[in-house]
């Protein structure tokens, strides 16, 4: 993978991205994501932030190879505290875990007034992300999955919106499964469904011999609830 190559998950972000945004790609990496995605013509020019330093000046190295310094700005910094408002029209956050992801939109959320795309590749905990878009007035666009090198991804795109047009009476399933993936069925949402499927069934096999305890049982309910709504979104 380089700024020529990208993975196939980061690509199809690169895909969501509005014609010509300025973006901020948050935990950039090797910045091979902004710098592809401008040498492709998909942006005018992009923030790349990372935290840690050796990320960071493998980012400043590549941006450097790549003959972008003057579009494209390596940032030090945790999350969004990278950019400044109405600075970016857009944040790409990829390849983290879901949880991590929306804590990093909430830490930041005053820096999103001037944002109108949200792209957001978690690699596990979506239902967090979603959850979080819903309770800001993120509606998702549009959900995109996966399979790579054996493992699942999953991509949320959000604009500014009521979120319940995304979810109809479906909210609950629509969180956990993803609202538009449960629509499309593709064949790597049957398979990673039908594989956590299967493992939260033995779980709940497992927690039925066991769990005595308040919060035990609580916890195995909700399980059980998740396996319902699993089986009705696979039918």
């Amino acid at each position: 993978m380089n700024e020529l190559k990208l993975s196939k998950r980061l690509e199809e972000v690169v895909k969501s991205i509005p014609k010509k945004a300025m973006i901020a790609d948050i935990g950039s990496d090797h910045a091979y994501l902004p710098c592809y995605a401008y040498l492709n013509g998909y942006i005018r020019g992009a923030v790349a932030g990372e935290i840690t330093e050796g990320p960071l000046q493998s980012a400043i190295q590549q941006v450097k190879k790549t003959n972008l310094t003057d579009v494209i700005d390596v940032r030090k910094g945790n999350g969004l505290e990278v950019i400044s408002l109405n600075e970016v029209e857009c944040i790409t956050i990829a390849g983290m875990g879901g949880t991590l992801i929306r804590m990093i939109l909430d830490e930041g959320k005053e820096k999103l007034e001037g944002v109108t795309r949200l792209i957001l590749q978690p690699n596990i905990g979506a239902y967090h992300i979603r959850q979080w878009l819903m309770n800001h007035h993120w509606s998702i666009i549009d959900e995109k999955i996966i399979e790579e090198d054996e493992r699942i991804y999953e991509i949320i795109v959000a604009e500014r919106g009521d979120p319940l047009d995304t979810y109809g009476n479906e909210k609950e399933a629509g969180l956990l499964l993803g609202p538009i993936l449960m629509k499309k069925k593709e064949e790597a949402f049957i398979k990673k469904w039908t594989h956590e499927l299967n493992h939260t069934k033995q779980i709940v096999s497992q927690m039925k011999k066991s769990a005595t305890t308040e919060e035990g049982q609580r916890k195995l309910l909700k399980l059980e609830r998740e396996i319902q709504l699993i089986e009705g979104a696979l039918a």
